[in-house]
């Protein structure tokens, strides 16, 4: 029998509530996960420099297509597991992780010779700064050595939030970021490793994370306790979960490919403006995480729903949690706003005014928008927690386009502030393919809902 007091179905009780209980330990848990390349740039920057913080911060956009891909397709692995949680299908749950393990075997194995392989010239390509090249490329192929680390802890936590535990994940990830930052202090300052030495602190500690993760679901998850059977290679299972998780690996993908166009252009501007995207980009991502975590909560509790066959449950979850979402990111952004320097202050220094100034454009450009991001991650996990994948990689595509064109045209005609609009363009272009969607679906729920309601009554 699945249950327990570790996992927890959200297929019962106050929706929001449940939906508020999955998010913060989510939350934390992905602000500590964000503390990694947070912690590296903070650490690199004020120790190494201006130059290091700024080569750590070209290799972010490849990190993202890379890792992105690898994080997008164990989410999306992890969707079925839930549907079959919610269905209380004990055999199912297994065999849905077996077919995970084998996929994100094979997809680490690949990912890291082809990025191995490919980063010197693609770094090279993107007109990364000569001075800052041999550190980019240095930090960049340490992370890429690690990708098996990376896609480990992320399948393995993911399972663990299929069951309803948002919470373990938690634990091993705050163990895992205190490693991270002692041995950053020891890597570059201790053994003067460069770079390179924030790459090792962070690949180290998410091998320690994965590790403890493993233990945890051999000595408390039963269900996740896989028998010889349950790891048979079933080609027809296998396919069924690629048609889940490529779909979302490819999503952050495309997604990324135009952050690697804006990256291209944003190279051109010199070491200024990309130290300066850098250090806001790693504010920008921690005060975003809400906003993502509520919209992982919602592939979550969408699916087990689905699978539980509560459609009304569904639609008051998404409405609930789609008004906390904007109202909570509308107040976060102003909070960026009017407190980017002294954040910003906090990479390279009091000592750095033309950065901080370019940051604090960046921040009204985005910050301002954060509520549309929150509608984005909503309903976009949404769609695929009830197993839709075109829609939102057309709305991939548009992001893609929208990045592209900011880093095309915009940076061409504004500099630095046309490439600060980057991300609300993409959130604009991505909604706009979604919305449409999601009131079809939302109008489809509602079918299902009137129709189990009719089939009870008789």
């Amino acid at each position: 029998m699945i249950g327990g007091d570790i996992m927890h179905t959200l297929t019962k009780g106050n929706p929001l509530k449940l939906v508020i209980q999955f998010t913060i330990p989510l939350l934390i848990g992905n602000v500590f996960q964000q503390l990694y390349s947070f912690m590296d740039a903070l650490i690199v920057g004020r120790t190494i420099g201006k130059d290091a913080l700024a080569a750590v911060g070209a290799t972010g956009s490849i990190t993202f297509l890379i890792i992105g891909f690898a994080q997008g397709t164990t989410a999306g692995l992890a969707i079925l597991t839930a549907q079959a949680y919610g269905a209380r299908d004990d055999r199912q749950v297994r065999k849905s992780f077996g077919a995970s393990i084998w996929i994100s075997l094979i997809i680490a194995i690949l990912i890291t010779i082809f990025s191995l392989l490919f980063t010197a010239p693609l770094l090279t390509l993107m007109q990364t700064p000569k001075a800052i090249l041999p550190d980019a490329i240095a930090f960049v192929r340490v992370i890429f050595i690690g990708t098996i680390a990376s896609m480990a802890f992320n399948l393995l936590s993911n399972m663990l939030r299929a069951l309803g535990d948002s919470r373990t994940p938690l634990f091993f990830l705050i163990i895992a970021t205190v490693i991270n930052i002692i041995l950053d202090f020891t890597f570059i300052l201790g053994l003067h490793m460069g770079v390179a030495g924030a790459g090792w602190a962070t690949i180290t500690a998410e091998f320690i994370s994965a590790l403890l993760c493993w233990i945890y679901i051999k000595r408390r998850i039963p269900l996740l306790v896989l028998r010889r059977s349950d790891l048979t290679f079933d080609w027809s299972e296998i396919v069924r979960h690629l048609k889940v998780g490529l779909p979302m690996g490819f999503q952050m993908s495309i997604i990324a490919i135009g952050s690697v166009i804006l990256q291209v252009m944003l190279n051109t501007l010199g070491t200024n403006a990309v130290a300066a995207y850098t250090a806001a980009g790693r504010i920008d991502q921690l005060a975003t995480l809400p906003a993502s975590s509520f919209g992982v909560t919602m592939a979550t509790y969408v699916a087990q729903n689905l699978g539980a066959k509560q459609y009304k449950r569904i639609r008051q979850g998404i409405y609930q949690t789609l008004a906390l979402n904007v109202g909570l990111s509308t107040v976060l952004g102003a909070l960026i706003i009017i407190f980017g320097k002294p954040l910003v202050n906090l990479f390279l220094g009091p000592n750095q005014p033309a950065v901080t100034d370019l940051a604090q454009i960046y921040f009204r450009a985005n910050a301002s928008m954060y509520w549309l991001l929150a509608i984005l991650f909503t309903i976009r996990n949404t769609l695929q927690g009830l197993g839709q994948s075109l829609v939102p990689t057309i709305a991939g595509f548009f992001e893609l386009f929208m990045r592209a064109f900011a880093g095309i045209v915009l940076v061409h005609l504004f500099a630095f502030t046309g490439a600060s609009f980057a991300n609300p363009l993409a959130w604009f272009g991505s909604v706009v393919v979604l919305v449409s969607s999601y009131v079809k679906t939302m109008r489809d729920l509602k079918k299902k809902e009137l129709e189990t309601l009719d089939s009870e009554a008789i």
